[in-house]
């Protein structure tokens, strides 16, 4: 488990705190500033990248939806294919599902089942890593699929809530932490 030294502090500064949202009690991490700023997204997916670039990873599974936008810039730096990994019934084709649990009740992910082949290096990015219960159905449905869990990345990692123990067996990669603030 590896984290970036390449100005952390300017990152973590970029990204919004929402008090209260979704529910009371959260603070809710908002990469949408980060984004916004375009030193900070070229710092973010320049640190991914050269992390990643020359590690053979042949797809990008990309976690609904803010995955969505570090995938797609981050895809072409790697040179590989880029998989959406979505909630139930948003993608058209015939697809392979993951449930999982949530603090009430349950979710599941789906990918299409043309999207990886047997073998295949995968890495799995997404935002934020909580709980880790999306990020883990994420990569057990890769696996399911005959792919590879190479690393999972994030830009944030917040470690009050474990979600790095539960992704333990995983090379875990992210930029930024924010401790129980």
């Amino acid at each position: 488990m590896l984290t970036t030294t390449a100005c952390p502090s300017t990152l973590k500064a970029l990204i919004r705190t929402i008090p209260d949202f979704p529910k009371p009690g959260i603070q809710f991490r908002d990469i949408t500033t980060l984004l916004e700023s375009p030193s900070g997204w070229k710092q973010t997916i320049d640190s991914l990248a050269n992390r990643y670039r020359g590690r053979g990873i042949q797809k990008l599974v990309a976690i609904e939806s803010r995955g969505f936008a570090l995938g797609g810039a981050l895809a072409p730096h790697l040179g590989c294919g880029l998989v959406l990994a979505r909630k139930k019934g948003k993608l058209p084709g015939k697809v392979v599902r993951q449930e999982y649990a949530l603090e009430y009740g349950h979710d599941c992910i789906e990918i299409h089942t043309d999207a990886i082949r047997r073998g295949e290096s995968c890495l799995i990015i997404d935002d934020l890593l909580a709980t880790g219960g999306t990020c883990q159905a994420t990569c057990s449905l890769v696996e399911r699929m005959g792919g590879r869990v190479t690393s999972c990345a994030f830009v944030v990692n917040l470690p009050d809530l474990k979600g790095s123990q539960r992704l333990a067996r995983y090379d875990l990669h992210w930029l930024v932490e924010f401790d129980g603030d």
